[in-house]
């Protein structure tokens, strides 16, 4: 780290890159996998996704729903949603929005024209009418209290009648900036919508420039050949780069959550003493000291603290090395002459946060007796590794979809094994799925969060995920840039309204 710092202050006074001022450059890490909406689950897909496209509802910084698309909505029983369109709304074509649209959108997810994950979410819809151009009814099997999130922002973007398996190459959407072109692992480029509905962004051009490692990512804002880094950059590159004068740099306290999930398939990684014993064997704190510069909290639960259903009445598992070895211990896993007991796989993508937290893991996992084999990939070889269950560890985040309950069932439940959902790890629990789908249901409050709180403690005990802590958010930016704000989400709705000085 001291060399990537000295590095960092080498090329500080490296000439800036000449580029048009009226284009906002945003680094990410990787490529969207898929930038149709109703397929995308990756973070990057989401975070683009919501500045082309608009959903029916969308979440207040309190993660209260709002109207977006609907104007309004009612639920005249709790079988029955009606949702009022928004007049005077066009997609980036010019054509205008009508309830046709929204009832193609979801009846090809319904219908499985389309192969996507996210159709699990609209698993209780029955069917969808569209009486006028205004009006979208839908009709439900049985009641589903996460319906409504399942439309809200990041989840589902409204896409044009007809539009098929090929949409992702032509997204059409109804949002502030529309799409221009994207070069896979190399740039997605936008341009503002002089047809949004809800105000012209002050940007003319949006640049998201793939760059994997994240040192050449500070290296781009030092230069001013990048404009914006959110949450793509390790906390010593942020630390490194705050005597910038050029640059300035908010945070926030975030609700992206990091976790480790386990293949249960697996042979050593099926006893859940073992996954348990991972979890004692991580020293949590003095990674978040060390490697997070304090930038985070602990998480017990996938569900961010202050959540109405984040319940902290679960098992947790302190820094506790010795109890680690003697739950290994108790599964039979001796160490040998060398004092290992059995090698795991974890597979990483190439960001460099992730590679840091494997290096640590495997130290910390080494001191019980567990050798770690680290392999990284570029993000799209892993993503698709990990969702056709090709891994025995691997660290993510979860980015916006861990702000509904709903999550429980997207990632645990039995019946969403990819392609289905992101139960990636092969757990099945009936005790779970039962829960899950009585507080799917649940019209009252407190007998939801019941269920839920009950879901987090056989989760906790299980530990099919572990959940390891709560990024803030941060975001460094160029100071040519007006209004730039840290969501707890960590998207990029500022970008919608932050002035560029092209003075500067």
């Amino acid at each position: 780290m001291i060399a990537t710092l000295w590095l960092l202050c080498v090329l500080a006074g490296c000439k800036q890159k000449s580029a048009d001022p009226n284009t906002v450059t945003v680094v990410i890490e990787s490529s969207p996998t898929n930038l149709d909406p109703r397929i995308g689950t990756d973070a990057q897909s989401e975070r683009i996704d919501e500045l082309i496209f608009d959903s029916l509802v969308k979440k207040d910084k309190q993660f209260n729903l709002q109207p977006d698309l609907a104007a309004s909505w009612e639920m005249p029983n709790p079988l029955t949603y009606i949702f009022h369109l928004r007049g005077g709304v066009q997609f980036h074509n010019g054509q205008p929005l009508t309830a046709r649209d929204v009832k193609w959108t979801l009846d090809s997810m319904l219908d499985h024209s389309l192969l996507t994950a996210k159709y699990q979410a609209f698993r209780n819809v029955s069917d969808i009418e569209a009486p006028d151009a205004q009006t979208v009814v839908i009709h439900m099997k049985q009641a589903d209290a996460a319906l409504l999130w399942s439309l809200s922002d990041g989840a589902i973007g409204i896409v044009p009648y007809g539009s098929g398996g090929d949409f992702q190459q032509h997204p059409i959407g109804t949002g502030p900036f529309r799409f221009v072109q994207q070069e896979v692992d190399k740039e997605v480029v936008l341009e503002r919508n002089p047809r949004s509905w809800q105000g012209v962004p002050k940007i003319a051009r949006l640049q998201f420039h793939v760059v994997p490692d994240a040192t050449t990512r500070a290296l781009e804002l030092r230069k001013g050949s990048a404009d914006v880094a959110e949450n793509a950059l390790t906390p010593d590159m942020t630390w490194s780069l705050r005597n910038d004068p050029k640059l300035a740099i908010v945070s926030a306290p975030g609700t992206v959550v990091q976790y480790l999930t386990f293949n249960l398939r697996d042979p050593y990684l099926r006893d859940v003493r073992v996954r348990q014993a991972i979890a004692y064997a991580m020293d949590r704190p003095l990674i978040i000291e060390t490697l997070l510069r304090g930038q985070a909290r602990p998480a017990d639960s996938l569900l961010p603290p202050g959540h109405w259903a984040y319940s902290d009445d679960v098992p947790s598992y302190n820094y506790n090395p010795e109890k680690a070895r003697d739950l290994l211990n108790a599964a039979g896993y001796k160490p040998g002459r060398d004092g290992i007991r059995f090698h795991l796989t974890m597979k990483t993508s190439t960001d460099e946060g992730t590679r840091l937290l494997a290096m640590a893991l495997q130290q910390q996992l080494r001191a019980v007796g567990i050798a770690l084999d680290v392999r990284s990939f570029e993000f799209a070889t892993f993503y698709s590794d990990i969702t056709h269950g090709a891994f025995g560890i691997y660290a993510l985040r979860w980015i916006g979809g861990n702000e509904d309950p709903d999550i429980f069932r997207y990632a645990f439940a039995s019946s969403s094994f990819p392609p289905h959902g992101a139960n990636r790890g092969d757990y099945a629990n009936a005790e779970l799925d039962q829960l899950i789908e009585a507080a799917g249901v649940e019209t009252n409050p407190q007998q939801r969060r019941a269920a839920y709180v009950r879901v987090q403690q056989i989760l906790a005990n299980d530990l099919p995920s572990l959940p390891l802590w709560f990024l803030d958010s941060v975001v460094v930016y160029n100071r040519r840039l007006q209004g730039v704000e840290a969501s707890p989400s960590g998207n990029f709705y500022f970008l919608e309204t932050v002035v560029p000085n092209v003075g500067r």
